[in-house]
């Protein structure tokens, strides 16, 4: 039988400071968004008699519809995108162990190395030559390539640790490669296709300098880009940033709600069965 030690009791007290430490910025996010502008009490306080006018107003005085939306589709499209490529590219270049298999993934890899911003200004006159400046598909194209030598370093890392006598039971019953990565290997790549999935769709989601850059001086902007338009030089009002924040974060609550099994599942559930 268990018994209730001060141990115990030291380890649940620092699970809820803890909690308390991760709820805080919350609190204060949720407080300033339901407070009335007139309202110059401190953030810590309590809202005395909370409003939604925030949200209505900085839905229609920043545009978040379009702005959500394209956030939308381009998350979408650019993680659909890595996912598949990324998954595709590593089958190979984990199973194959030739000398070109090896220097084709260090070459991959330098993906991770090099910063990005070197290549800012070709990237955008390529964007520019092909006429996608001030579109979304120009981010999505911009992810698709950004995020794959990233997801590429998990998904050959997880199939490194994989038995390859799953493939080579495949191909004894007659499969072609590709169908023995489509119906053998990618059903047991979930626990790292979840996660990957999860940290693009983090990465674009809160992106803020591409869309900037790509999208500058059109109609078409992203959530970060458009919560940014409510800070002025001389004036601006934190009650709708926080308000257009908490709509921001709204989405990405609800794709981890619905998927809250499959994620937990894909971070812990490892190589079960």
């Amino acid at each position: 039988m268990n018994r209730y030690r001060p141990r115990t009791l030291a380890l649940e007290l620092a699970m809820i400071a803890a909690a308390l430490f991760v709820a805080f910025p919350l609190y204060v996010l949720v407080n300033l968004a339901v407070r009335p502008t007139s309202d110059t009490s401190s953030p810590l306080s309590p809202t005395g008699s909370p409003t939604l006018d925030n949200f209505t107003q900085a839905w229609q005085q920043g545009a978040l519809g379009g702005a959500l939306a394209n956030s939308l589709l381009v998350t979408v499209c650019s993680v659909a995108i890595v996912l598949a490529v990324s998954s595709l590219a590593a089958y190979p270049l984990a199973r194959v162990t030739a000398r070109w298999s090896r220097g084709t993934y260090l070459l991959v890899l330098l993906g991770l190395v090099l910063p990005f911003q070197l290549a800012s200004l070709p990237l955008y006159q390529t964007m520019r030559d092909l006429g996608l400046l001030g579109t979304p598909w120009a981010l999505v194209l911009f992810y698709s390539g950004l995020q794959v030598p990233f997801t590429v370093f998990l998904y050959v890392g997880f199939l490194r640790a994989l038995p390859r006598d799953f493939d080579d039971a495949a191909l004894i019953d007659g499969c072609t490669p590709l169908q023995a990565f489509r119906y053998v290997v990618l059903p047991m790549l979930k626990p790292i296709t979840v996660t990957a999935l999860v940290l693009n769709t983090v990465a674009v989601w809160n992106d803020f300098f591409t869309p900037l850059l790509y999208l500058s001086g059109s109609a078409q902007q992203t959530m970060p880009v458009a919560i940014a338009g409510f800070v002025g030089q001389y004036v601006t009002d934190w009650n709708l940033i926080f308000a257009a924040l908490v709509i921001s974060i709204l989405p990405v609550l609800l794709v981890y709600f619905l998927l809250q099994r499959s994620i937990i599942n894909g971070f812990a559930g490892g190589l079960r069965g």
